[in-house]
């Protein structure tokens, strides 16, 4: 686990803000203490990689939604694609950004945002980028071959609304560690 406690007490504010602004509906699912994650819980489920589906807007108006590799770090999805993938052209153009990590029946978590570029071309990069890309290198390996870090674009999602659901926290977190 990364992630300091000021940044746990951030994401649990998003999580307490976004449920809170939520429709009647859905709290009618997603009810605190009974199917909710808390910003810890929800940080022990998303160790390493994570397969979302992120959505993205074209030009026109019209969703596309990919699978990305997921990052959970210091409280924030980081995603990655190829610079000329579709998506990457959309978040380019319009940053908004919705994601979504599943696991079957078992655990939703839901994110809307914008999508902050960490290393886009040029010599500019986010200050975080060195330390997000050495964890990177860390999970994914290092061939000594650049190609694919000048090929990748990668993404901080900073979300505006976060909700963690599950039908059974306690057998999920228990799942989760005796993994």
């Amino acid at each position: 686990m990364l992630e300091t406690p000021d940044e746990l007490r951030t994401l649990q504010s998003l999580l307490d803000t976004s449920w809170a602004g939520s429709s009647s509906h859905l709290k009618s699912i997603i009810r605190p203490g009974e199917s909710t994650l808390d910003a810890e819980q929800v940080v022990r489920v998303c160790q390493g990689m994570c397969t979302l589906a992120i959505a993205t807007v074209t030009r026109r108006g019209e969703p596309r939604i990919s699978g990305a590799d997921g990052h959970l770090l210091h409280g924030r999805w980081i995603v990655g694609t190829h610079r000329q993938a579709a998506k990457a052209q959309h978040l380019a153009a319009r940053p908004g950004i919705s994601a979504t990590f599943m696991k079957g029946e078992q655990l939703g978590i839901f994110t809307h945002g914008h999508a902050v570029p960490l290393n886009p071309e040029g010599p500019s990069s986010d200050p975080a980028w060195p330390a997000i890309r050495n964890y990177l290198v860390d999970h994914y390996g290092d061939d000594g071959d650049e190609s694919f870090w000048e090929e990748s674009v990668w993404y901080r999602i900073d979300p505006t609304w976060m909700v963690a659901y599950s039908a059974d926290p306690a057998g999920l977190l228990d799942q989760q560690s005796s993994v």
